[in-house]
This record gives C-alpha cells, structure tokens and sequence, in this order.
C-alpha cells in the first residue's frame, strides 16, 4: 500500500519536503514545484548542465516517498522507447507452445513497458521524469505533448490506457533548442541558476562527506569566481561537492589547504583547455577563496 503523501499548503511546506531530501532548494523553485503539484500541471526545469534540474526532480520524488521514472532523451528517440512494445519473441514462443489451442498474443504479459506507460499504470507511486527534453527532435516533442493533454496513451490492439490521476512530471531541458512554445504553455516554468556563495556552501555541506564549514565557503567562493571565467565547460554543483571532499580528503593525508584545493582541481574542472585558461589565475583565485 502506498503511503499518502506528505501535506504541503505552501511553498514552504516544499522546501521543508526537498531539505529532507538533502535539496536546498530557493524561494522560486519551491513556489513552482507547489503550483505544479497543486494545479497537476508538469513542471519544465531550464538552466545549464550541472545546476541541479535532475537532482530536483529526484528530490521531488524523495520527498513524496515516489520512484522516479526517468525517460533519458536522446536524438532519435521514439514512441517505442517511451510508451511501450510488444515482447514479439515472447509472443512467437506463445504461439508455439499453444498448438491447436487459442492464445491472447495481446495479453499484459507480451506488453513492455517503457516510462510513460509505467507512469500512466500507477501515477500516485511514481514521477516522471522527461530529461534533457530539447536532445530529443521536434516529432518526439509533439508526441510528447499529446501524452501530457490527457495522461492517456492509445494502444491498437488493447484500447485506452488513461492514468486514474494525474501524474507529477518534470522535464528538464539545457536549452540546447527551443522547445516548442505549445509545450512551454502546458507546463509551469523555472529556470535554475547557479546558486550564491552561501546557498552553494550550505548545499555542500549538506551533501558532502566530512567537510568543515570553512571548506565548503571557500570552495563554493572559488567556484563562484571560476565560473566568470569562459570555460568551455564550467563546473556544477555536483563538481564543487566532489572539490570539497577531495580536498578535504588530500588535507587529512598531510597537504596543506591551498596546495590541496590545487592538487584537487581535476575533480572540478574536467576539461584540458579549460584547466590549462584557468592554471595562470588558479593561485589567486584560491589566494581569495582561503582569505
């Protein structure tokens, strides 16, 4: 038996729900999260890679004791991958080991499946997620749209499957394209940016191992400043919990701070022209963040 969901009446009643989750999340991203879940609409999280969009919707389900079904899009990615099909080797054997007798090749048993049939069979134990929706094309975008109309989803052979409530469902997009403004109108809307200094160092020492309270600030200050910098790739916040405990983890084995936030830096820059643009400013960036 699934357990009832934790009440939430306000915005706060979320960010209390995503802290138990170990998600800090601000004002703005709980008021949208309330108002999806309360006006049933999904949820469309877009920001840059690494500030946080999966691991909200992660949280979400956490925190109404849910499984996330995550639906990973990718270029090419079709109907059969995201709703269902039919197990054909499995039927064929059917038939075989039927003989004479009749056999329902259309019977749940031979039915795979995919994400947002899983989502529709049970929506009160499970959220959606839709990740990365601008990797996938323009025809998936509209399928997609179509299943968000009515929460149902056709089958030939067996008729209509409609969820009995309407499910939680978050997509998250990089904002590689544009999404087709029919399925922005559907959806309520963030955008996740990086978080500040002190919001950074509380997620880290909410999420980090044995970090003191003097790492995370310096770390979540020195990310801040290498992230003006023009990276290719700048690092998430996923890569400055990874920098606090790495560094934390060379200062226990006898480094001291600056030379082990700068033995540590491949756990947070991650590209080789980037630590290479990044190498002649790194002591004073450190030099500031320790100060």
């Amino acid at each position: 038996m699934t357990p009832p969901a934790p009440e939430m009446t306000s915005p706060d009643d979320v960010s209390s729900l995503l802290r138990t989750a170990r998600y800090v999340a601000d004002d703005g991203l709980a008021t949208a999260v309330f108002l999806a879940i309360r006006l049933g609409k999904p949820l469309l999280l877009e920001g840059a890679p690494g500030v946080g969009k999966t691991e909200a919707a992660k949280a979400i389900a956490s925190g109404l004791g849910r499984e996330v079904v995550r639906l990973q899009c990718y270029e090419g990615i079709d109907a059969a991958h995201a709703l269902y099909e039919w197990n054909y080797q499995r039927q064929l054997l059917a038939i075989r080991q039927a003989g004479e007798r009749e056999v329902d090749i259309y019977d749940d048993r031979f039915l795979i499946d995919r994400p947002l049939m899983q989502v529709l069979r049970a929506p009160e134990r499970r959220v959606l997620l839709v990740d990365e929706i601008d990797r996938s094309d323009h025809e998936f975008e509209a399928l997609l749209l179509e299943f968000l109309s009515d929460f149902q989803i056709t089958i030939p052979e067996r008729g209509t499957i409609a969820a009995a409530t309407r499910p939680v469902v978050v997509l998250t997009s990089n904002r590689t394209r544009e999404l087709a403004e029919a399925l922005r109108r559907r959806c309520v809307y963030h955008w996740i940016g990086y978080p500040d200094a002190a919001r950074e160092a509380e997620i880290i020492m909410l999420r980090a191992g044995e970090v003191a309270r003097e790492t995370a600030r310096a770390v979540a200050s020195a990310v801040r400043d290498i992230r003006r910098r023009p990276l290719a790739k700048p690092p998430g916040i996923a890569e400055a919990v990874e920098w606090a405990n790495a560094a934390t983890v060379l200062e226990k084995s006898g480094s001291p701070w600056p030379e082990a936030f700068r033995r540590a830096i491949g756990v947070v820059v991650k590209d080789e022209e980037d630590l290479a643009c990044l190498a002649p400013e790194l002591d004073a960036i450190l030099e500031e963040a320790l100060a």
